[in-house]
């Protein structure tokens, strides 16, 4: 396992906050109240293994296949409906939502090999990630990805928590399947767009794994 890069920052600034409120603690309260001192050790020790883990990457055997579509997010697949994308395609796809608790890995990986066609952010709310609207009223970041076989859009959206979407993706580059094009911090949802007539792969509150299971197969 080893540390996604945007989490430096954030790791470094929580375990320097860790550092001073022990010293104080200890410094202050041992003597008298060795029970709240430790109390307090425990609770932000707690709280620094989470924000350590939330940025993981834990090593994993990706899944390469030109014929498959590759969930980019780990999660709970929440929605699977047929609508009307007015963003990009302006016709009907199928949406396979996937929503990541905090407690998931948050890097988002490319669903499939191709180029990219299109990448566009939208300022907008922070609605709990599972609304019916969070797909086109919450901030979110949209990456289309075209190849031999089709066009598929992947957006990275916002939740209640999510307040900083990170997208690589640049248009015209190719990129591979299963590498990084982006991340979510803290909690979110990502929404792929498929072709009418896609064979979805996966179930209503599934749990899926980024870059290893099959969301969906070219027919």
């Amino acid at each position: 396992m080893t540390i996604h890069r945007e989490g430096y920052r954030t790791i470094g600034v929580v375990a320097l906050i860790f550092g001073v409120v022990n010293v104080i603690s200890f410094s202050f309260l041992s003597a008298d109240l060795p029970w709240l001192a430790a109390s307090i050790f425990i609770v932000t020790l707690v709280l620094l293994l989470f924000i350590i883990s939330f940025f993981r990457i834990p090593n994993r055997t990706l899944t390469i296949d030109d014929d498959k579509i590759i969930c980019p997010a780990d999660g709970k697949v929440v929605v699977i409906e047929e609508i009307t994308d007015v963003e990009y395609f302006q016709d009907k796809r199928i949406q396979v939502s996937i929503f990541m608790s905090p407690a998931n890995v948050h890097v988002n990986r490319n669903a499939m090999s191709g180029n990219v066609t299109y990448t566009k952010y939208h300022p907008g709310k922070y609605l709990v990630a599972w609304h019916p609207k969070s797909s086109t009223e919450n901030e979110r970041w949209s990456t289309a990805i075209k190849n031999s076989h089709g066009e598929i859009l992947m957006k990275q959206i916002a939740g209640a928590l999510a307040k900083r979407i990170c997208n690589y993706a640049v248009v015209g580059s190719e990129v591979k399947q299963g590498d990084e094009f982006g991340f979510i911090k803290f909690g979110s949802r990502v929404d792929v767009l498929l072709p009418v007539g896609t064979t979805i792969n996966v179930q209503l509150n599934q749990a899926v794994q980024g870059g290893v299971t099959v969301l969906a197969s070219w027919s």
